[in-house]
């Protein structure tokens, strides 16, 4: 990856729906080799993907929360199946396994407190080998940000 592929990544994590013909011209080059270099970072798996961006309160999902759990035995076919089981919770967002008295950190969005205990009840507690859960709310956003600082 070069100076030139750098500059088109950065365009793109600030408009991923520029023309090829605006991008080209932001990192001076012509359509054509803007367009195959895009095509093979794409091919390459550094752009895996385009998005939109949207505003989780104006969705009514205003509470943020961070549920550190601990598996009952981090073995090998525990860990597989608690995270096959995590992603397919659309509340989910993140899920990191960690180092430390926590083997998983998750962010997980809700509405409200009560559709949160009902995620919890309901969904969460009954994957396969927890052995406990500790949930941490978010007071505010102080940061938040979708871009590598490529």
């Amino acid at each position: 990856m070069d100076n030139i592929d750098k500059k088109i990544i950065r365009e793109l994590q600030l408009n991923a729906r520029i023309s090829n013909e605006e991008l080209a011209e932001k990192v001076n080059l012509s359509a054509s080799p803007c367009l195959r270099r895009v095509r093979k970072l794409e091919s390459s798996g550094i752009l895996i993907g385009y998005t939109a961006v949207v505003d989780q309160v104006l969705c009514g999902l205003g509470m943020n929360v961070f549920l550190s759990v601990r598996l009952e035995k981090p073995d090998k076919e525990i860990m597989k199946n608690f995270e096959q089981a995590v992603s397919e919770l659309d509340e989910v967002l993140e899920c990191y396994l960690m180092t430390g008295s926590r083997d998983y950190l998750l962010k997980v969005v809700s509405n409200d407190l009560k559709s949160y205990e009902a995620f919890i009840r309901d969904k969460f507690s009954n994957l396969p080998g927890i052995s406990s859960i500790e949930s941490s709310f978010a007071f505010g956003h102080v940061k938040q940000q979708q871009f590598m600082p490529i």
